[in-house]
């Protein structure tokens, strides 16, 4: 148990890391910026810079960000000076919403497409194929046309009530169900032809006491990790939702700080997109351990 919480915790540093460095290596900043927008003077940046500590070499500013860090203090924007912890917080509630009912969408339509592929169903492998293959913004203009304007059922935007929830949850979730279904598509398709379903028609089970008590415990099992993996797509693709539906969160934040290279403000997203992707992950690992001892052995 303590070496996984380690390898966690390593994980963590190393994303905080190079996020770090990584947006050092852009030119200017958010307060630099400020010059050529005529908001500050070249004096009065030089003193918000020294404020804030930007003007000590990066080693220096490594090392006092990853203490503010084990202080759980993220830093303050380099924009309006708020806390970071207070900005994330803010919006944390929209990107959780769309991002549990995608993920609730993408399990129910993966499983589902996934299944009815495994038995030969071909419209299903042609929507699962599409969910693969067509980039998120354009499934979700595609729906905003035809839901929104042409059918006018649903909002084009916005983040409050439950009916602006989903139609981005929809778009987001199919595109997670594709990689969903083609693994459980993959799995039926292959425990239909196993040994133990052949013994199993020899004993004269009926096809759906076979699908139920064999090919499909048999064949969803390994879709939890999948599951767990699509959570890192479903966070970058949160980024597009919101930005597409026009919802607030944490991903229409993060865009505008690297747009105007608030880097506090990047860095803590980031290590926070970083912390959910590594407890989905080490759920994944636990559920797999209880339902197959296999693994547990």
């Amino acid at each position: 148990m303590i070496k996984p919480v380690f390898a966690g915790l390593g994980v963590l540093w190393l994303a905080a890391t190079l996020v770090f460095f990584a947006l050092r290596l852009l030119p200017g900043d958010a307060i630099s910026a400020q010059i050529s927008e005529g908001g500050l003077s070249a004096a009065q940046i030089a003193e918000r810079r020294a404020a804030l500590g930007l003007d000590r070499p990066v080693l220096m500013q490594y090392g006092r960000w990853l203490a503010g860090l084990l202080s759980g203090d993220l830093g303050v924007s380099l924009l309006d000076s708020r806390p970071v912890t207070e900005i994330v917080g803010q919006q944390l509630a929209p990107t959780l919403a769309l991002a549990v009912s995608a993920l609730l969408t993408a399990i129910i339509l993966g499983s589902g497409l996934g299944i009815a592929a495994g038995l030969g169903m071909e419209s299903a492998r042609l929507v699962l194929t599409l969910a693969l293959s067509a980039p998120i913004y354009w499934t979700g203009t595609l729906a905003i046309w035809l839901f929104a304007v042409v059918l006018d059922w649903l909002p084009t935007s916005g983040g409050s009530g439950t009916g602006s929830l989903v139609l981005p949850s929809l778009v987001l979730g199919l595109h997670t169900a594709g990689s969903i279904g083609r693994v459980i598509a993959a799995n039926v398709n292959a425990t239909l032809d196993a040994d133990f379903i052949l013994t199993a028609r020899m004993k004269g089970l009926t096809e759906r006491s076979i699908m139920g008590r064999h090919v499909l415990r048999v064949s969803l099992l390994p879709a939890v990790n999948v599951v767990a993996l699509q959570a890192g797509f479903l966070l970058s693709g949160v980024v597009i939702t919101e930005t597409l539906f026009l919802r607030p969160g944490v991903g229409r934040v993060l865009l505008d700080a690297v747009l105007r290279q608030d880097y506090p403000v990047v860095q803590g997203i980031a290590l926070w997109i970083a912390l959910v992707y590594l407890a989905v992950n080490t759920a994944a690992d636990v559920i797999v351990r209880q339902l197959d001892p296999r693994v547990a052995a």
